[in-house]
């Protein structure tokens, strides 16, 4: 029983939960305590011991009983509910419709007899079926499919329908046959179940014996993939991402406050002195950067979008001003938003009167918007910060303003979770846009998207 334990644990984790050494201890004590002979009370010490988290709950009650119940399907002896004459119409119908097909005729005969698959013929269908190279259970209909072609339960029904008509023509009654029917139906039904078990089970203890992967850190998850949970956690994690980067940034101006000491202006200066450094001059001081960030918010920019504006917004005490700008077909300024909450209470209203519709992408309708109605956004002290794939879904992209605003700020810089062999391809203007830009970033995920904001605030 220890071992079968160890084996769930282990599954468990493989599974993605989160389960100590100590937590393990734990269950093993319950078990030493309360025993495995009440199914119920067994159940929720498990259940206790093993699950933190509700949403670990449908893992664990999808596993436990691949480990712990063995309850075979029960399965009906059709010899015990015909007549002897039925019988005998029975067998002759078996003899004539299967002739030589062993395997069929074997089946046949475990589902009249009402005899469930042995562990030797079990062994063989999985062999036959790859399923000791099953490691997933998102595998296990797959494989099911594969044990049941195994055992020829794919053709069963074909094969009673068969069966059903030499009956008809033997001269059987129409009950009798809607009997033998049930009852075969009933019997087909168990033994698929049981394979259904078996594969179950024989995942979960393939998934026992490899080490449980280890989960990407929340840093790392990309923003294009992410699940409404990972989302939740990343915008739990961006909050010490700040608190980090303006800590750092903070410092820097802390360092710069005065200016670093610079040698050849202290060593110019000092030549009436005949070269001793009674006076020193220093490099021009750290300013904090002017930021306009125009953000993508079609439904695959999304997430990035929202994590880039909150981001940005939660690091105002190190950014001298920000305007901030999005656009799915038309640009539209988001600032108040910010202005009147926090960042995070901000990004959600941006997003919900904001919604994904059935407008398509037109950022070179939006840059054209962008210097008609808000130019005076920017100056030669602005950094831009676009945050984009450069997808335009085939219309003009502008070029010429996406020039015109590189010319009229201190740089450009582009936030994109595309790589470079992407650009170009299918929609993407990424590698016309690339040009007048100062730099282009991959940020795919939260720790990419930190490194690139710090080296824009360390360039400040």
């Amino acid at each position: 029983m220890d071992k079968r334990l160890i084996d769930f644990v282990r599954c468990l984790r493989a599974a993605g939960i989160r389960i100590s050494l100590a937590e393990s201890q734990d269950a093993m004590d319950a078990i030493d305590r309360l025993g495995i002979q009440e199914r119920d009370a067994f159940y929720h010490a498990m259940q206790t011991t093993l699950v933190k988290e509700h949403s670990d709950q449908d893992k664990f009650e999808y596993f436990f009983p691949l480990f712990f119940d063995k309850n075979n399907p029960p399965m009906t002896d059709l010899t015990q509910e015909l007549s002897p004459e039925q019988q005998d119409q029975l067998q002759q119908a078996l003899e004539s419709l299967l002739g030589d097909q062993d395997a069929l005729r074997q089946l046949m005969e475990q589902l009249m007899n009402g005899d469930l698959f042995d562990d030797d013929q079990m062994r063989e269908f999985a062999e036959n079926s790859g399923m000791q190279h099953s490691d997933s259970m998102y595998q296990q209909n797959w494989f099911l499919r594969r044990m049941m072609r195994q055992a020829s339960l794919d053709r069963v029904r074909d094969m009673m329908e068969q069966l059903m008509e030499q009956l008809r023509e033997a001269g059987m009654s129409e009950d009798a046959l809607q009997e033998i029917r049930e009852m075969l139906e009933a019997n087909a039904e168990a033994l698929a179940e049981q394979l259904a078990n078996f594969t179950g089970s024989s995942i979960a203890e393939n998934m026992a014996r490899r080490e449980p992967e280890r989960k990407p850190d929340v840093e790392d998850l990309d923003f294009q993939y992410l699940s409404a949970e990972e989302a939740e956690q990343v915008r739990d994690e961006i909050k010490r991402l700040a608190a980090k980067l303006k800590s750092r940034a903070s410092l820097r101006q802390k360092r710069a406050k005065n200016g670093d000491i610079d040698p050849r202006r202290t060593l110019r200066a000092n030549l009436r002195y005949g070269g001793t450094p009674v006076e020193l001059k220093r490099k021009t001081r750290h300013l904090k950067p002017r930021v306009v960030v125009i953000c993508d918010l079609s439904g695959s920019m999304r997430y990035m979008s929202e994590f880039a504006l909150t981001l940005t917004y939660m690091l105002h005490d190190v950014i001298a001003k920000t305007r901030s700008f999005i656009f799915i077909d038309n640009m539209v300024e988001v600032t108040h938003h910010f202005q009147a909450a926090r960042p995070e209470i901000a990004v959600r209203k941006v997003l919900q009167e904001n919604p994904r519709g059935y407008y398509s992408t037109d950022l070179g309708y939006s840059l054209n918007t962008f210097q008609q109605e808000f130019w005076d956004s920017i100056d030669s002290r602005t950094t831009v910060l676009m945050v984009g794939d450069g997808r335009n879904n085939y219309n003009n992209p502008r070029l010429d303003i996406a020039d015109n605003i590189r010319r009229r700020s201190r740089r450009v810089v582009w936030f994109c979770p595309e790589t470079q062999y992407q650009w170009g391809t299918g929609d993407s203007d990424m590698d016309r846009y690339a040009p007048h830009a100062d730099g282009v970033y991959l940020v795919k995920s939260l720790r990419q998207l930190g490194e690139a904001v710090d080296e824009i605030l360390a360039d400040g």
